[in-house]
Formats: structure tokens, C-alpha cells, sequence
């Protein structure tokens, strides 16, 4: 084996009919079977005014190359023990599927619906601002990634095999680039179908998967979990218990507190969604004065400031940036404004989104201490709440030109957007709390020095960026993954505070499948 990098033009290197043939040819190979080019990572280097794309490849002998293991066909299990999952999101789904690969019947109880019959909802809520509690951007099959974006890219090397993960999304209908390209992504058009493929290997193992199902209380006995209680008075009993219930299942946090099961306050981010023309975030990282050409994806960007508000560093930072992308509604009530970013698999929308967070921790919501571990999750609830207010009650956005945030100035008028709801010109330091809004003006002057031209009017502020990961962590032993109180209950993935994105969810419901079925393993 041997590793070699080949500095390519956008134009040979987001070729996709040409891609590979190009490879053997740029390193003079016969494509005859005596040695393969497998690209392991493939980046845009726009340090320079000449962009080029870096693709690093491994030279393989036949004995050495390795054919991918992912498959879409698994053992039966349709009679084996059977251990519950509450939530489908990706930390759900991939857990089902490594208890199946250990020879254990999965039951997945999702609250929301289906792929497809949830699009209807998020048409409802786009459309006739009428958000279903049940099934939303956040709650429905495939959880909130689904529907917000598809980014692949994760910083958890050391929670489990990314590789493995993505193989078995290309076993499932994913493109095979997301293998090698440095920040890989699916899209919002094309992850339902995955999922969907994900669901239906399940229930072709004897695996069971149900829709419009709220878990509503847990059938505890002696400090074990021996199953839960569904809305509609069905018990569902088995071995074990994983809560896969995604960031935003604030009754789950609550009956959990309710059953004096032992949960923790947790750090989060607080902040808003800034958007801009995608053209103008182009020229700036591609250096360009034009548009960006037929082959160089849409561009995007990590910023992070460390402000000073009152004597206290707080953290800035962008986050889940959306290039050639869609800002969409992500409350999970009626009476809430949430905004979260997502991009189509072309992403060709005009339009460039991130948020913009700023770090938050106990003393943001020390007036809500009585909550105990709640406290967070009723501060950031309460923001929310807010925007709805100011913003006029429905899910019309609160929205302020970027310059006039940072000067001050309420809008006047507003730049078009890609919100679909709509927007309402506010003053957003009536919606954010005082030292956020102080953390962000400062960012945004600190990002216009660093992206010239960022810090603009023709850019825009959006509220709130809220649900950037779980307001409340759910404890866990280290190494058995189980909770410290509770026997057989197995909290993971973002909703637990073990995740951050799609893949170290998917990553961390493989882990606590293994846990489980090693506990009960080791019980009986």
C-alpha cells in the first residue's frame, strides 16, 4: 500500500463521471485490475487565489484492496430477546441495527411519523404555521438530522468507526463520496430515502418499528427498567431500555426529573442564524468576483471569537453552517420560534446560513436554579417563548439586517430570505438576553475584519438558534454505559449529551446497543 496526493482543478475533481477514470490517469495506472486507486480524502484548498482541490489516494495491490463489509442483509431475529429503543433519530436506528448484528430483536417506538407522512407537518408549519407536537423538524423517523441538512462531519474519532458508519449509509443508497470527501454530506432531499432503507433492513430482520407511539411513562421495578408505558395505555416490556430521544424531548427530561431519576444541567449554545447571499460568502473564500463556476461547491466557513462581556470571556463560534442552503422552523410547540439551517444535496440555494452561538452556562440561568437540573432547558424554553411574542405570535421569525444589529438600529426593511414562514423586523436585543447579544455584536465586528465584506446589511439576523444540543445531560457509567440509579437503561446519543451530529450519534447508539446486549448477556 502506498499513499500519494494529487493536486487537481475543481473541474477534474467534482467531475463525478470522470473522477476515477482520471485518478488512474494522473498516476499513470492501467485500470486492469493489477493495482486500485481508492481516494481516502478529498479537500478544497482555498488558501490561494487558484483554487485547487487535494485528493489523497491509496495505491492498492489486489490482496490489499478491501470490498466494503456494510450489507443491507441481516441475521433474523424475529424470536430472540428483545431490547426497546425510544427514538428513530440516528443514535436509534444504528442501534437497532448492531443489536440485530448481535442476534437481539430490536423495538423502535418513535413519537413522530414516518419520512414521508412527516412531510406534511413540516408543510403545515412552512405553510399554515401550525406546529404538530409530535412530528416536526425534530421529532419524526430519522430524527432532527433529516430534515435539517445531512452533514457527515464529525470531530468524535475516538467514540467508534466513522468508516464503518458511513458504509453502511452507502449500503443503504448513500453516494460513495461521503467515504472520502473531507466534510461529507447527503442533503435533505436524499437522506428520507436513506432512512427509510435503514428502517425497512430492520423490519426485514424481525426488528419492529413504530410511528405515532409517545413513550409517556417507564415501568420501574426495584431501580430496573423493565419497560414503558406508551400514550395510549400499552405496556412494551423487554431486557432493556436505550433513550434515543434527540435534543429537544423535554417531556422525556421532565419524567425523568418526576421519577427523581438522576439527570444533570448541561453547557449549551445560545444564539441566532445569520444569512447571507451565497454568492457574496464565494468571493470572499474563493476569491473570486463573479460566481464560483459550474464544478466548486457552494463555500462555507468556521469562525470562532473569544468576546469579553463584563469581565468573562464567553465563546462565539459558528455552527452547523449551511452553504447553499435553507433556514427552517424547528419549534417543537406551538407558542416557540426555533431556527435551525439545512442544505439540500446540491446545496443550490442562493442563500448561505450558520448560526452564530454563544456559549452558556450556569450563570445565564441562575434565576432559574429552582428547576435544579432543569434549569437550562426552562431558560432556553423561555427564550423561545420570547421570539414568539416579539415576532407576533406565529412562526414568522424575529429578523434584523446584520449592521443595524450590531449598531443598534431596528431594520427598516429586510433582505429577501429562504425562511419560508416569513420574518418580522425586530430589535433582537429584545429577544436575546443581554450579555448573548453583547457576545454576538462583538463576534460579528471580529468576523468582518477576519471575512471582508461579511459584516454587511445585505446579510441578515435570524431567532433563535436554540437547540444546538441538549440542555440536560443524563448520567452514565463511563465504561458499562448504563445509568448510575437505573439498571438496564442505557441514555444515548444528543439527547442523552453524548452526541453532536448525525455520525457520533449513529456511533454512540452502536455503542450502547453493545452495552446493552452485553448486560443482558451477562444477566442471564
Amino acid at each position: 500500500m502506498k499513499t500519494v496526493e494529487l493536486v487537481l482543478s475543481p473541474a477534474e475533481a467534482f467531475n463525478e463521471e470522470q473522477f476515477e477514470t482520471l485518478l488512474y490517469k494522473k498516476l499513470g495506472l492501467k485500470k486492469d485490475g493489477d493495482v486500485y486507486v481508492q481516494p481516502v480524502k478529498r479537500s478544497i484548498d482555498a488558501r490561494s487565489r487558484n483554487v485547487v482541490v487535494r485528493v489523497q489516494c491509496e495505491l492498492l495491490s489486489p490482496s490489499e484492496k478491501k470490498s466494503p463489509t456494510a450489507t443491507t442483509t441481516y441475521q433474523q431475529v424475529g424470536n430472540k430477546q428483545q431490547i426497546i429503543i425510544v427514538g428513530s433519530g440516528p443514535a436509534g436506528l444504528f442501534a437497532a441495527l448492531r443489536l440485530i448484528e448481535l442476534g437481539v430483536k430490536p423495538i423502535v417506538l418513535e413519537r413522530g411519523a414516518d419520512v414521508q407522512a412527516r412531510r406534511r407537518d413540516l408543510a403545515a408549519i412552512n405553510k399554515d404555521h401550525f406546529v404538530n407536537p409530535e412530528s416536526n423538524y425534530c421529532f419524526g423517523e430519522g430524527g432532527a438530522g433529516t430534515y435539517s441538512d445531512g452533514k457527515l462531519y464529525t470531530r468524535s474519532k475516538k467514540r467508534g468507526d466513522i468508516r464503518r458508519i458511513l458504509e453502511i449509509m452507502v449500503a443503504h443508497g448513500a453516494k460513495e463520496e461521503i467515504l472520502f470527501d473531507a466534510h461529507p454530506h447527503i442533503g435533505t432531499n436524499k437522506l428520507p430515502k436513506l432512512v427509510a432503507e435503514l428502517r425497512q433492513s430492520i423490519q426485514d430482520a424481525g426488528g419492529e418499528v413504530y410511528f405515532n407511539t409517545k413513550v409517556v411513562d417507564l415501568i420501574l421495578k426495584d431501580e430496573t427498567i423493565k419497560g414503558v408505558v406508551l400514550q395510549n395505555g400499552d405496556r412494551v416490556e423487554g431486557e432493556a431500555v436505550i433513550l434515543a430521544t434527540g435534543h429537544s424531548a423535554r417531556d422525556i427530561f421532565h419524567l425523568l426529573h418526576q421519577h427523581n431519576i438522576l439527570i444533570e444541567a448541561k453547557p449549551f449554545a445560545l444564539g441566532v442564524r445569520v444569512e447571507h447571499p451565497q454568492i457574496l460568502i464565494d468571493q470572499i473564500q474563493y476569491h473570486c468576483t463573479g460566481d464560483r463556476g459550474p464544478y466548486l461547491p457552494a463555500s462555507s466557513y468556521a469562525l470562532v471569537h473569544q468576546a469579553n462581556i463584563e469581565g468573562q470571556d464567553r465563546g462565539v463560534f459558528s455552527f452547523c453552517m449551511c452553504p447553499g442552503g435553507f433556514i427552517v422552523p424547528a419549534a417543537t410547540a406551538p407558542g416557540e420560534i426555533v431556527v435551525n439551517g439545512m442544505s439540500p444535496s446540491r446545496r443550490d440555494s442562493k442563500f448561505a446560513n450558520s448560526g452564530i452561538v454563544v456559549a452558556v452556562d450556569e450563570n445565564d440561568f441562575k434565576e432559574y436554579a429552582k428547576h435544579g437540573a432543569l434549569a437550562g432547558m426552562i431558560f432556553q424554553s423561555a427564550i423561545e417563548q420570547k421570539a414568539c411574542v416579539i415576532a407576533g405570535g406565529t412562526q414568522l421569525a424575529p429578523a434584523q439586517r446584520l449592521v443595524d444589529f450590531v449598531d443598534k438600529r431596528v431594520s427598516s426593511s429586510l433582505p429577501e430570505t429562504s425562511y419560508q414562514p416569513g420574518l418580522a423586523s425586530v430589535e433582537m436585543r429584545e429577544v436575546l438576553p443581554k450579555r448573548i447579544a453583547q457576545a454576538l455584536q462583538q463576534g460579528f465586528r471580529n468576523f468582518g475584519t477576519r471575512m471582508k465584506g461579511y459584516l454587511t446589511n445585505d446579510a441578515q439576523i435570524v431567532g433563535v438558534e436554540s437547540r444546538t444540543s441538549s440542555p440536560v445531560k443524563i448520567p452514565r457509567d463511563k465504561d458499562t454505559l448504563e445509568h448510575p440509579q437505573i439498571k438496564n437503561l442505557f441514555p444515548c446519543g444528543e439527547g442523552a449529551g453524548y452526541a453532536g451530529g448525525i455520525v457520533s450519534a449513529a456511533m454512540d447508539g452502536e455503542r450502547c446497543a453493545e452495552a446493552a446486549f452485553a448486560r443482558i448477556t451477562n444477566k442471564s
